[in-house]
Parts: structure tokens; sequence; C-alpha cells
């Protein structure tokens, strides 16, 4: 729960570097017993591994990746999460199925579906944090236009503002007329969705000649948003637009805040910067694949291979948080995965 009156959604956002990666490294042996003793393909995957040997990055990547290119063709054979789930599924709050390989606008048929789970835990996804930093506060009427059908990403931001208090309007993503309505009749202030779905939404408005004014903020997530887009929604609508990297897999990965200049890195995940295929750190500033270790003990993913392509931007952000930033124009190791939840790219 954010702090009330404070700038930054919690302290772990400002702590200094050092003080965080110990801090990381100290809990991530922890992490690797628990799904090496509970997730049948973590236990496959990391026997001879002795978990209190892994307190650094360096040890870290002598581990071997999980890939979630080969998640779908895992599952099918051990369904249904593929052994590397550590929470057995009747205990679980929801599970998802996405498309496979494929991104939610890609035309023709679409394998799959992979599945997914979430827990019961509040603000399961950590959607909380991303929201905050895009200036989302209590009290907040939140319009979420993310998909609750089959996919995460609508639980991601109702959870997320739910627990910052503010109240939300499920609405998905579909039937623009009707949407605009409830804008004009509820007044919410803020938006959550894909950035194609609020262009949709305001240019629905401008032809029916509906007011949609209160719209002040958006979390936008799933595609990319070019930043002539983004000043684009202030200038002309007065929308203080962010974004955020997330899936369906890992919940949220990096956010965008204030200082802009790239993606803050969630505090309850690692983020690796890899040689694609392999489980080989680049250099400071060069594009690679995003590994991701999520502290999730439902879903304990370790060196998870996302196959999305990033760079670490060096430095830290002007608004003061401190952790690590990812380049926000990210492209592709492979085709396109399936919809991540909340995306894929620096959006949801």
């Amino acid at each position: 729960m954010a702090e009330n009156g404070r700038t930054f959604f919690d302290r772990q956002e400002v702590r200094e570097p050092g003080e965080r990666e110990r801090s990381i490294f100290h809990a991530l042996p922890g992490l690797i017993r628990h799904a090496i003793d509970n997730a049948p393909f973590f236990r496959e995957q990391l026997a001879g591994i002795e978990p209190d040997s892994v307190t650094s990055r360096t040890a870290l990547a002598r581990l071997p990746v999980a890939r979630k290119a080969a998640l779908g063709e895992r599952q099918r054979r051990h369904p249904p999460f593929g052994g590397l789930t550590a929470t057995a599924t009747g205990r679980l709050a929801h599970l998802f199925a996405t498309s496979e390989n494929t991104s939610d606008t890609a035309p023709g048929p679409r394998p799959g579906p992979v599945y997914h789970p979430e827990g019961g835990r509040s603000d399961y996804w950590r959607f909380g944090r991303a929201m905050y930093a895009a200036g989302f506060s209590r009290g907040d009427l939140v319009l979420n236009c993310f998909s609750y059908h089959l996919r995460p990403s609508g639980f991601m931001a109702d959870f997320g503002a739910r627990a910052l208090g503010c109240p939300v309007i499920p609405a998905g993503p579909d039937d623009p007329d009707r949407q605009v309505r409830i804008i004009a009749e509820l007044a919410p202030v803020a938006f959550a969705g894909r950035p194609s779905v609020l262009a949709a939404l305001l240019e629905r408005a401008a032809a029916l000649k509906v007011p949609v004014g209160s719209l002040k903020k958006a979390l936008l997530s799933g595609e990319p948003t070019s930043e002539a887009a983004r000043i684009a929604l202030g200038e002309q609508h007065g929308i203080a637009a962010f974004q955020c990297y997330a899936t369906a897999d890992l919940g949220l990965i990096a956010y965008e805040s204030t200082g802009r200049g790239g993606l803050i890195v969630d505090e309850s995940v690692i983020v690796e910067i890899v040689r694609p295929g392999t489980g080989d750190p680049v250099p400071p500033g060069k594009t690679g694949e995003v590994l991701v270790t999520a502290f999730n003990p439902d879903y304990p993913l370790i060196r998870f291979a996302t196959g999305d392509l990033a760079a670490i931007v060096p430095g830290e952000s002007s608004c003061g948080r401190t952790n690590m930033r990812l380049s926000d124009r990210l492209g592709r190791v492979e085709a396109p995965a399936a919809e991540p939840g909340a995306g894929r790219r620096a959006g949801a």
C-alpha cells in the first residue's frame, strides 16, 4: 500500500542500490530452494544447484534458463502449468488462458492456449506500484479497459487500482459507444488499457460529440506508445500517459515515472539482459533478451526468458527512484508471443 502523502509508493523504490542488491540476493536462495522443493520443473532444471551459493548476479548467471517459448509445449506434456507452479491448482484464485506465440492483433488462427496461474494475495500482479507512479491516487475512479476475458490484464489493473483505494469500472476493451457514454456520465479520472483502445475511445467521443474530459491520467500497456502519441494525449486531451511492461507469466516487470527516460524495474523481480538464446549477460547498455526472476511463491520463475529485447539505461531516474531502468523501445527475439497480460512492451 502506498504511504500516505509520500512521493513514492514505498521506501523500497528509493533504497541505495547496494542495499537493494544485498537484500535481493539475500532472499534469492530461499526462492530457489522453494522452487526446487515445490515445482517439479525447477526440481529437474536446478538439480545439483546449491541454493545458498546463488548470492550474486554472477552466480545467478550460471543457472540454466527457462524459456517462455517452450512453455506451451511443456504444459501440454505436463498439464496444466508444466510443473512450474509451486502452489496446488486447487489453492489458486484464477487460471488464465492466452494464445501462444502470437500478438493480440495478429491475423489468422492462433495456437495455444498457454495457461497462467494467479494466487490470492492482494495486488497479486503488483500493478499498484506502476499506477502510483502514473499519478493514480486514492479515490480516483478508474476506467479499466484491459481484458478480463481469460487474460489476466484486466485483473492486473483492477487489483492494482484497488490496492491504491481506487474504485474501478471493469469495462474491458470493447463497445466504445457504450464506454463513451459511461465516461460522460460517471466521469472517471483515470484510464487503464491499451493505447489503441484509448485512442478509439477519444476518436469515438469526438465523433459523437460526447465530452470525456474527466480523464486526466492513463496507464498504458500491451502495445508500443510513441513519444509523439504520448505528447499528443497531453496537449490535445489533457491526459498524462505513462507506460508499463508486464507479462501474463510475471506480472509487472518495469514501469514509467515522471522521470521518463526508461522503465524502472519493479522491486519484486530481478532483471538480466543476456545475449539472445543464451543466459550470458551482455555489457551494460547493449541490447539483449530480457530474463526475469520473480519473487512469486506461487509461480517462482527463475531466469525466465521472455523473448523481449531491451537494454539497461545508465544512471538513475530523475524522479528519485533508484532501481535499474530498461529502454522503452523493446523488440522481440522471435515472433511475438501471446498476449502477456499487460503487454510485452512499455505498455501492458
